[in-house]
């Protein structure tokens, strides 16, 4: 989440006005996240979160997410509602922008996750896989293996200036994944961005899970492999076995891992270290000016792949090869 466009208040009572959702109250920015722009509105009747979807998210692609939404709920994962307005649409503009409510999610998100929390993710992703099994809406993900030697020529020799040599180690780990990326694995709906920030705990129980708009059809086991890069790692980058083997083991016991897929985690979890820290590097680079927005490290990343790149086993991230 973030906030490239600006909104009126003026402009906001007009758009609000197509919804059952009483008069506004309130409204601010949501800073975090990269790619759209985000609003928490709060009305008399109920708070709401406003997206109004800039550049990088195709209009074409908002059915799919919308619709995945509904979908999931109705098989219970707990997730966001898309707002119907009062002619039963989910879609309208406001700002110049394609743009969507959806319904608040209680919670908060986990900034130190433990072992405990990684077990809830892992059980949640399983639960998430096995619900869109017949969604029957397909999305190609834009940011596979096939896309990221062109992020990387976007971004170009200014990489280095993010850290010296950190381009030649890009391309050379970009030969290695084009090369040995693994093929004809179980695909699927995946969410493809399930970090901490998007799943909400109450207490010690995970409330629900957001910000589906990365999500795609892919291969099951690299939403596990994006999975244990960002929840399983401690603040120094170091690899916490614990937490990995928690998250596993609770992911399997949903909705098993082949042999095929467990052989392959260690590439695949190679390629999630290296979709993040380029997009990270790509926005680190192209900031617009005045926006609310704060972008990531790529670095972090960049340390990531240096442990995956020593793992030997798949028993290395907990679990048994």
């Amino acid at each position: 989440m973030a906030v490239y466009t600006d909104v009126s208040a003026d402009d906001l009572a007009e758009f609000l006005r197509r919804y059952d959702v009483g008069e506004l109250l309130s409204y601010k920015g949501i800073a975090e996240g990269v790619e759209n722009t985000n609003f928490l509105v709060h009305t008399t009747a109920a708070k709401f979160i406003l997206t109004l979807y800039e550049k990088r998210t195709a209009e074409s692609d908002l059915p799919f997410f919308l619709g995945l939404m509904e979908h999931l709920a109705a098989r219970g994962i707990t997730c966001p509602q898309p707002v119907k307005d009062r002619t039963g649409g989910m879609l309208g503009r406001i700002a110049g922008r394609p743009a969507a409510m959806v319904t608040f999610l209680d919670g908060m998100w986990i900034r130190k996750p433990d072992a405990g929390h990684c077990a809830a993710v892992g059980e949640a992703l399983a639960r998430l896989h096995l619900a869109a099994r017949d969604f029957p809406i397909a999305r190609p993900n834009a940011l596979s293996v096939d896309s990221w030697r062109p992020l990387y020529e976007h971004a170009g020799p200014r990489g280095d200036d993010v850290q010296p040599g950190l381009c030649n180690e890009i391309v050379k780990e970009l030969d290695v994944l084009e090369k040995n990326w693994p093929r004809n694995l179980p695909a699927g709906v995946i969410h493809a961005d399930l970090f901490p920030d998007n799943v909400f705990f109450l207490g010690d129980g995970l409330s629900g899970l957001i910000d589906f708009y990365f999500a795609c059809t892919d291969t099951l086991a690299y939403d596990v492999a994006i999975c244990l890069n960002c929840w399983c790692f401690e603040p120094d980058h170091s690899y916490n076995v614990t937490k990995g083997r928690a998250l596993l083991s609770a992911y399997t016991k949903v909705r098993a891992l082949s042999d095929q897929e467990r052989q392959a985690l260690p590439m695949l979890a190679r390629g999630a270290a290296m979709r993040f820290l380029l997009t990270r590097l790509v926005d680190w680079l192209a900031v617009p000016e005045g926006a609310l927005v704060k972008p990531k490290n790529p670095l972090e990343y960049f340390r990531k792949l240096r442990f995956h790149q020593s793992v030997t086993s798949v028993s290395d991230y907990g679990i048994a090869s």
